[in-house]
């Protein structure tokens, strides 16, 4: 009875939140690489972030949040569509040439945003692949972000160690000469340029390992390119671009309700802040990147504040994976960390199916809906932004899509303390949470922050009790062979089958 009264309770007050609400513009920062003890609001006290700390101060900081895979590609994609990636083949690490892995006309989180009469806007990294064929970068690159749902697009289109190093807006090169055409090649070489690996010596952030191909701005990246001198970035310059692309749309659009995904480089390789950054942090490149996005942040919320539109926008502030330490370059990532602990007491980090992987920072701010300083336990997933943020709007979700996704705006709003009743974690093999329980199956996963050392796990996996131990180290398989058996079995049926997550586990 009591359990019945309570799920009553949620679902009256789910009911409350989304009558009694406005619509609210929705500015959803998406950092690249952030670990969970990379914002000071966690806990740690080598790094200042200041103004992440002040959403979480006038907000709700989640304890529990996880992306929905240890590295970019799959998380972005699960986060946008609401379908685990790990369900459609060719979603992991993309090319920087890779055609679109999103299908155009899929129901997605802009496009159901869209679909409520909101203008939606994506401005940084895409990493989610373009075009449907061998892309010819000259010419309007389609489908793209506008085939999903976005009205406005201003994109790195892979990662920054990636080629092409160009920006795209609405579909064309910023900046491109017709006389001097890009061409991109991740097979045979076509730039007869020196190359990473035979100018090593010359290069201003010098490779530890892949990224030796061409040569852009000082610095050789993953892949061929040659053509578009005129419009290549500057890396430098790459937080001020995308800074005010982004809050140039929040003044276009600040008459109406907007979604803003704006997804940040920083603090993913290669790290070449400004230098109003760089050497403040005193632990590296990478330290002082994480100041340069800390800026960033500070400069959209600056930007609300000046129109008046704090009030009636929800801010949220997160990550795409966990921290990353030496991850193809030599820029003292870990020979200036310190104390500094990036995943906290976290074990592992990108590509890990640790917690270190996927639990990443999480804050949120909506005045008068978020109590302020508030602290949350609840287990959220990233997979539950697109159903959640659809019922907040008032969007119907139609039936098929978003497969994965479950309405979770209770736990965004810091009402309910429990949360998800289970979660995927894709790194290779899928871990899987239920509650304080953490499954990682049998295999071979990566642990430290890089270079990397590989634990191999014994079938039939291993069995965490989070709730006195984050850092899982002992495994309880053994002494719980009940509950091994329960995760073991709820993942087999979670793998298989999407439509369960609605039946297993409520």
């Amino acid at each position: 009875m009591k359990k019945t009264f309570s799920i009553f309770c949620l679902l009256l007050l789910n009911l409350t939140w989304v009558s009694a609400a406005e619509r609210p513009n929705i500015v959803l920062i998406y950092s690249d690489d952030v670990g969970y003890g990379d914002v000071s609001c966690n806990g740690q006290t080598t790094l200042l972030t200041p103004h992440i700390d002040r959403i979480a101060a006038e907000g709700l900081r989640m304890t529990d949040a996880h992306c929905s895979a240890a590295t970019c590609t799959p998380s972005r994609f699960a986060m946008l569509t609401g379908q685990y990636a790990f369900r459609q083949k060719g979603t992991g690490i993309a090319r920087g040439n890779a055609n679109m892995i999103i299908e155009a006309g899929s129901n997605t989180l802009p496009s159901l945003l869209k679909s409520a009469g909101y203008t939606t806007g994506v401005v940084g990294k895409w990493h989610l692949g373009l075009g449907d064929q061998e892309i010819d970068w000259n010419q309007d690159v389609r489908p793209g972000p506008g085939e999903i749902g976005f009205d406005y697009h201003f994109l790195i289109p892979a990662t920054g160690d990636r080629v092409p190093c160009v920006y795209l807006e609405q579909g064309h090169v910023v900046d491109l000469d017709p006389a001097d055409p890009i061409a991109v090649s991740y097979g045979k070489r076509i730039d007869p340029n020196p190359s990473g690996a035979e100018a090593f010596e010359t290069l201003k952030q010098k490779w530890s390992h892949g990224h030796n191909q061409t040569i852009v701005n000082g610095i050789s990246r993953i892949g061929w390119m040659t053509g578009g001198e005129t419009a290549r970035w500057v890396d430098e310059d790459m937080a001020d671009v995308i800074v005010h692309k982004a809050t140039e749309f929040i003044d276009d659009h600040q008459a109406e309700p907007f979604f803003l995904y704006f997804s940040t480089h920083d603090i993913h390789v290669p790290r070449v802040p400004h230098s109003r950054f760089a050497g403040k942090s005193g632990l590296g490149p990478r330290g002082d990147a994480m100041l340069q996005l800390d800026w960033c942040v500070g400069q959209v919320m600056a930007k609300l504040e000046a129109l008046d539109l704090v009030d009636n926008t929800l801010l949220i502030f997160t990550s795409d994976n966990g921290p990353v330490l030496d991850d193809g370059y030599h820029d003292d990532a870990n020979e200036k960390l310190g104390d500094h602990q990036a995943n906290g007491a976290l074990r592992g980090g990108k590509y890990s199916a640790f917690e270190g992987g996927t639990r990443i920072p999480m804050v949120l701010r909506w005045p008068e809906h978020i109590a302020p300083n508030t602290t949350s336990d609840a287990l959220f997933g990233q997979i539950d932004l697109a159903a959640t943020l659809a019922k907040l709007v008032g969007a119907q979700v139609p039936p098929q899509a978003c497969q994965d996704s479950r309405n979770a705006l209770p736990t965004l709003l810091g009402k309910d303390p429990v949360g998800r009743p289970h979660l995927i974690h894709e790194a290779g093999n899928h871990a899987l949470r239920v509650g304080k329980w953490k499954y990682v199956p049998a295999g071979k996963t990566r642990e430290h922050l890089g270079p990397w050392a590989t634990v191999e796990l014994e079938a039939p996996g291993a069995l965490f009790d989070l709730s006195k131990n984050t850092a899982e180290i002992e495994d309880v398989a053994a002494d719980h062979p009940e509950q091994l058996q329960r995760m073991r079995d709820l993942h087999a049926k979670l793998s298989q089958h999407p439509d369960q997550a609605a039946v297993i586990g409520q």
